[in-house]
C-alpha cells in the first residue's frame, strides 16, 4: 500500500496525555513542531494511528485532525515557513 503525506494536528488539555500523543507521533513523523506533525502513512497506518491517538483524547475537551496532503496542489507558506519537496519513505522488505 502506497504511503502518502498527511498532516496531524492536535489540541489536548491534559499535559500527560499531550506528552503521550507527542511521543507516539515522534516515531512516525518526518517533520513537525509542537502539536502539528507531517508524516507519510498508508491508509491502514493512518486508521490505526487515529484509533491509537483517539484513545488518549478527552472527547469533551480535546481535538485531533488528520488531513491528507494533495501533492497535486501548490503549497503556500508565510513568515519563516518553507515548502519542501518530500520524498516518500521507502519500506524495507
Amino acid at each position: 500500500m502506497k504511503r502518502k503525506p498527511i498532516v496531524i494536528a492536535y489540541d489536548i488539555s491534559d499535559n500527560r496525555q499531550r506528552r503521550q500523543v507527542h511521543k507516539i507521533l515522534q516515531e512516525w513523523r518526518i517533520d513537525g513542531q509542537k502539536s502539528v506533525h507531517e508524516c507519510y502513512l498508508n491508509q491502514h497506518e493512518a486508521e490505526e494511528l487515529f484509533l491509537q491517538l483517539g484513545n488518549l483524547l478527552n472527547q469533551k475537551t480535546d481535538h485531533l485532525l488528520m488531513a491528507w496532503i494533495d501533492g497535486r496542489r501548490k503549497g503556500m507558506a508565510g513568515g519563516q515557513g518553507h515548502i519542501f519537496a518530500f520524498q516518500p519513505i521507502q519500506q524495507v522488505r
